[in-house]
């Protein structure tokens, strides 16, 4: 039975019963694909020290500055879900490549720029190449290898290369463009990119559709149209604050657009997403675990860089290196959280790593006003990267387990959106919530305590409402559900 067969027969039975060691192709593979990712994560967060830098030497209105993350993450999240299912249905292997192309020929491009508009088209087709690349990436991923101990490892060290290169990101930007230029901050893309182009296409093997259905196009105008209003209200939210007309008409426009696009899944013969799919538990409350956690962590990034730089006046350089810990405990808590899986469930993993998250960001309150906290800083940082990326791992395994092959891709675009949407939404809300207050300590002290609680309604919902299947004890290893 080939890799493939397997994972589709652990699919139908929700029992991993294949081969726990990777040979020679399979580590080449699981190189290629994580290499990628890694490079789709650092692109998050890579410019953001660099903005100002980009401003000055581009002639960028400061207003219209923050639209050089903005363009990047409303693609990046809107398209996702409509580029899963079109790799389900068109190829997998074949839009990974092509994404891959596209984001090597658009960072060119945006190192290459030499207005704001062409920096700004530059961002869009990298955000478009990244929704088109990470479903496909991760769906290669979980149908290269069958359900437990081998998927659960590699989820694993998915989770953390994608938390550690958005933490990678901020430092590696602050680097390149202190020591060569903010243009180092695409063209780095580049190389990347060529080398799993020309590596991917030899190792990663996939049939061709033996049937072609019809894309849902309502259905897909419709989510990718409310993703859009969704993301874009969250960032007018964040810049002028949650009560404000353009936010909640972007806000309210998304709700219902996704509304509608519920009802279209509903009676069209061949929906976007099945309504079935949604209302598996695995899946709805797997990606609720999973939004909040990338909402919370990445909100905490931004609260943390504001005390660093606001508070004990880092250079951004030094800030962005100090969250070097958090990338190590974020690294640890992914190579241990499929052993944790394995001894346990899933659920007791969401839970776990909930709890150790929301003790480590609770922690934070006790900040002070001088670098003498810093030690405190650097523990709770730790050891919340351990805790968020032990929920980050059980999210992706709770929220692609029991699925058929012809479904990876659509699971996998669900739990990538829900990874885009929590990143895109946990600086503006932690933003708003710090702006409340008159005093920025003040305010950096209300969003933590704020973040915290929402970790704690995270891992409260998944206690109470996930359920999940016993462990599966074969004699070729172990499987949780």
């Amino acid at each position: 039975m080939s890799v493939v067969e397997s994972a589709r027969a652990d699919a139908d039975t929700g029992v991993g019963e294949g081969p726990v060691r990777l040979d020679g192709r399979l580590k080449v593979v699981l190189a290629v694909l994580l290499v990628a990712q890694f490079m789709l994560a650092v692109d998050f967060s890579i410019l953001n020290v660099a903005l100002p830098v980009i401003g000055d030497g581009l002639g960028f209105p400061l207003s219209n500055l923050q639209w050089i993350a903005t363009s990047f993450a409303l693609c990046a999240a809107g398209f996702t879900l409509l580029f899963g299912r079109v790799a389900d249905l068109f190829g997998r292997r074949r839009l990974f490549l092509a994404g891959l192309a596209v984001l090597g020929l658009s960072s060119l491009a945006g190192g290459l720029a030499t207005s704001p508009d062409m920096l700004i088209a530059a961002r869009v087709f990298q955000g478009l190449a990244t929704a088109a690349v990470t479903p496909a990436g991760l769906s290669l991923l979980t149908t290269s290898f069958p359900e437990g101990p081998l998927r659960q490892k590699a989820l694993g060290l998915n989770g953390a290369l994608m938390s550690a290169g958005f933490t990678t990101g901020a430092v590696l930007g602050g680097v390149l463009t202190d020591l060569l230029s903010w243009r180092w901050a695409f063209f780095i893309n580049v190389p990347v990119a060529l080398a799993v182009l020309l590596i991917a296409p030899t190792v990663i093997k996939e049939p061709r559709p033996t049937t072609r259905p019809k894309l849902d196009l309502p259905g897909a105008t419709a989510v990718t149209l409310g993703l859009l209003a969704l993301i874009h209200g969250l960032t007018q939210a964040g810049e002028h604050g949650w009560g404000s007309g353009p936010a909640l008409g972007w806000l309210g426009a998304g709700v219902v657009l996704l509304i509608a696009f519920y009802a279209i899944e509903s009676k069209t013969a061949e929906p976007l997403v099945p309504v079935s799919v949604l209302k598996r538990k695995t899946v709805a409350w797997g990606n609720a675990a999973g939004l909040i956690a990338f909402l919370t962590e990445t909100g905490l990034v931004f609260l943390m860089t504001l005390y660093l730089q606001e508070v004990l006046d880092f250079s951004p350089l030094a800030a962005g290196l100090s969250f070097g810990v958090l990338g190590i405990g974020t690294v640890i808590g992914g190579s241990i959280a499929p052993r944790v899986i394995a001894a346990t469930n899933t659920r007791t993993t969401l839970v776990a790593g909930g709890l150790l998250q929301a003790v480590a960001t609770v922690a934070l309150v006790g900040l002070g006003e001088t670098s003498g906290s810093m030690w405190l800083l650097l523990i709770a940082t730790f050891a919340g990267g351990v805790g968020n990326m032990l929920v980050i791992v059980g999210f992706m395994v709770t929220a692609t387990t029991g699925l058929p092959d012809h479904e990876q891709g659509l699971a996998t675009g669900l739990a990538t959106m829900t990874q885009q949407i929590g990143i895109t939404m946990g600086t503006p809300i932690m933003s708003a919530i710090a702006a409340v207050n008159t005093g920025i300590r003040a305010g950096i002290t209300t969003a933590v305590v704020v973040n915290t609680a929402i970790v704690v309604l995270g891992t409260l919902t998944t206690a109470l409402f996930l359920r999940t299947k016993a462990v599966h004890r074969g004699s070729r290893g172990v499987s949780a559900s």
